[in-house]
């Protein structure tokens, strides 16, 4: 039968509310007068009667004009009970004055009791069909318990009631004070009871939801909530509710940048305003992730121009339009400007950057999957190595007054390819600066990035849904990690803090040992590691042995004497460098290397440049030079056309 009630068209069921309505304040008006005068059959005489009657005509007329008879009963919100409680005001105050002017025996307190009554009956009977049949859809709802009680707690469970998912059971307060209280006629409960609660009701997962300004210890926090047996996520962040990239509702797997446990990044407002606002600023490799995110943050310092430079189609198309959208919501007035090029091609960089007047050049484009730079060397270095060397030139001739290079902890003590070339890269800034004064050339070096490509946070979450085995490399191996809105905001804060070649290191924090990170990644999705101790574990921990180039500890720093910056987050090493005349010899000797494929002769080359390569591996891993009749195929391509640089 219910089944058939809500199958009913919408006319059809505003026919049988209006119709409610009416039986209710016909009720409530007869009521109202029998309890006033106290006669169990009180008949109305003929004035009351056509006071009564017109009364509830008017009164469904105000409900039709409030819109009561849109809101759909099954999501009734409060303001829908507001709306009843107007227009059984309304209805109080035409009962009144229709007694008045049809000269009516209406008592003073029959108007009082018909609009309780009234309101009891008209949100009653709404209330009731509600419950009704939200009912049966509420038992199919996964039951979650939300961390936290505050603000963004409320909001959450508000959106879960009115979804078709999740079923909020309980408050898990990180106050004491505040256990066995009710908040939203939910249970608030404290931590220390959280095992209790989750079989209690039945909790299928927890949803943590804290305040943006809480001073809660996260890190502890979800040290505890590991050892619970249920998956733990999280809701957006309110920098992406505020920006409109996400709802309160979008439910996500807690991000391990939530374990970093740090403080916020304190950048200096000035300073960056002064580098950036009302500037020309072009960001090479603008669609990847390190690009593409300061590409985001570089448009709020209100830019006069943002030249986006990358050379993969797609990734260009999606950074453009979501800077193109935020431009015209907040109202910016930047001018964005996205350009397909290489930064191999020395002329395209230098003509977009005079066209464009730049000024300020971030240079983030640069190929940094250690395993596949070391099976493609030639390009790897062409990229890294030269395509740097050709982009900073191109800033040196375009008159562009600060240039930044993004570069990588990999680059210390390099045992791969990447990471000499981009030591290499910092050797030709470096270069540069010394051989000339009008372009201030700096890097900034920081470690692996949560979120960005090729990271093992996605990697590690896509192997624990399909069932494991979760790939670690190595039991001992740690890397430092950092969120990317992080890396950004210090890399822009470290390159206005620039003279000329200087090398930023950024603080990353304690390092990660990236086994425990796995461990702790299939706890919080609430599974069990299978292990000997546990072999009806769920998810197994499987180590496959570093790949081509990888060592087991990053470092940041190649001297031992860091100096100290004005920013508490932000060093400068002491690094050694190159004299230019030498370093460009060795570069021109790189260039026709790669041009010949010749990739021994490159890495020969890495090997003699200040880089303190050590490779891991004996013998190159190149495909190509490795391939079988590679030597027979290479020298019939002949004279080598010079390649533009």
């Amino acid at each position: 039968m219910l089944d058939a009630f809500l199958a009913l068209p919408r006319v059809y069921k505003r026919i049988l509310s209006v119709t409610s309505d009416l039986v209710a304040l016909t009720f409530s008006i007869w009521a109202a007068y029998a309890l006033r005068l106290e006669q169990q059959y009180w008949l109305p005489d003929q004035k009351q009667a056509v006071v009564a009657a017109l009364t509830i005509l008017f009164t469904v007329a105000f409900f039709i004009k409030l819109g009561l008879y849109r809101a759909v009963i099954r999501y009734l919100s409060d303001k829908a009970f507001i709306t009843i409680v107007y227009g059984v005001f309304a209805s109080c105050l035409t009962f009144i004055v229709l007694g008045y002017l049809f000269q009516a025996f209406v008592p003073r307190s029959v108007p009082v009791i018909y609009g309780a009554l009234a309101f009891v009956f008209v949100s009653g009977s709404r209330l009731g069909v509600r419950m009704l049949v939200n009912r049966p859809w509420e038992k199919e709802k996964e039951s979650v318990a939300i961390v936290g009680a505050g603000e963004t707690a409320m909001q959450l469970a508000s959106a879960l009631a009115q979804g078709t998912e999740y079923r909020p059971t309980a408050f898990i307060t990180l106050n004491s004070k505040n256990h066995k209280t009710t908040v939203n006629g939910l249970p608030v409960v404290s931590l220390q009871y959280t095992v209790k609660t989750i079989k209690k009701y039945g909790i299928r997962r927890l949803l943590l939801a804290l305040d943006a300004d809480s001073s809660i210890d996260r890190k502890a926090l979800i040290s505890e909530l590991e050892a619970l047996s249920v998956p733990v996520q999280t809701v957006p962040s309110m920098s992406e509710l505020v920006a409109g990239r996400a709802r309160i509702n979008d439910i996500r797997d807690l991000e391990l940048e939530d374990l970093l446990g740090r403080d916020p990044v304190r950048t200096e407002a000035e300073v960056l305003a002064a580098s950036l606002n009302g500037k020309s600023v072009m960001v090479t490799g603008a669609g990847g992730s390190i690009g593409s995110e300061l590409c985001r943050q570089i448009i709020h310092h209100k830019p006069k121009t943002l030249v986006l430079l990358e050379q993969n189609e797609y990734s260009l198309y999606s950074i453009e339009r979501e800077l193109s959208a935020v431009n015209e919501i907040d109202d910016l007035g930047v001018s964005i400007f996205p350009i397909l090029g290489s930064v191999i091609h020395r002329c395209r960089c230098e003509v977009v950057m005079k066209a464009f007047a730049v000024e300020t050049v971030y240079h983030a484009a640069a190929y940094k999957h250690v395993p596949l730079v070391e099976h493609n060397v030639i390009e790897g270095v062409q990229n890294n190595v030269l395509g740097t060397w050709n982009v900073a030139e191109a800033a040196i001739a375009a008159g562009v007054e600060r240039f930044v290079l993004i570069s990588t902890d990999k680059a210390v003590r390099p045992t791969n390819v990447m990471g000499a070339s981009k030591r290499l890269a910092e050797l030709v800034l470096q270069g540069l600066s010394e051989r000339q004064d009008a372009t201030v050339f700096s890097m900034v070096r920081f470690g692996n990035v949560l979120g960005s490509s090729g990271s093992v946070v996605p990697l590690f979450r896509d192997q624990i849904r399909d069932g494991g085995p979760v790939t670690v490399t190595h039991p001992d191996i740690i890397r430092y990690f950092m969120t990317i809105p992080e890396a950004t905001q210090l890399v822009l804060q470290a390159g206005s803090m620039g003279k000329g070649g200087e090398v930023f290191v950024l603080d990353m924090g304690e390092p990660v040992r990236i086994a425990d990170l796995a461990k702790k990644m299939i706890h919080l999705m609430g599974l069990i590691e299978r292990t000997d101790d546990q072999p009806d574990g769920d998810i197994q921990i499987v180590f496959t042995g570093l790949r081509p180039g990888e060592k087991l500890f990053e470092e940041l720093l190649i001297g031992n004497n860091p100096h100290g910056t004005d920013h508490p987050r932000i060093m400068m090493a002491r690094e050694s460098s190159m004299p230019w005349s030498d370093l460009k010899a060795a570069l021109n000797r790189l260039a026709d290397a790669s041009k010949r494929f010749d990739c021994e002769e490159v890495v020969s080359i890495l090997k003699e440049c200040p880089t303190d390569y050590k490779p891991v591996e004996a013998e190159l891993v190149d495909l190509i030079a490795t391939a079988p009749g590679v030597g027979q195929t290479v020298k019939s391509l002949g004279n080598v056309r010079k390649m533009p640089i």
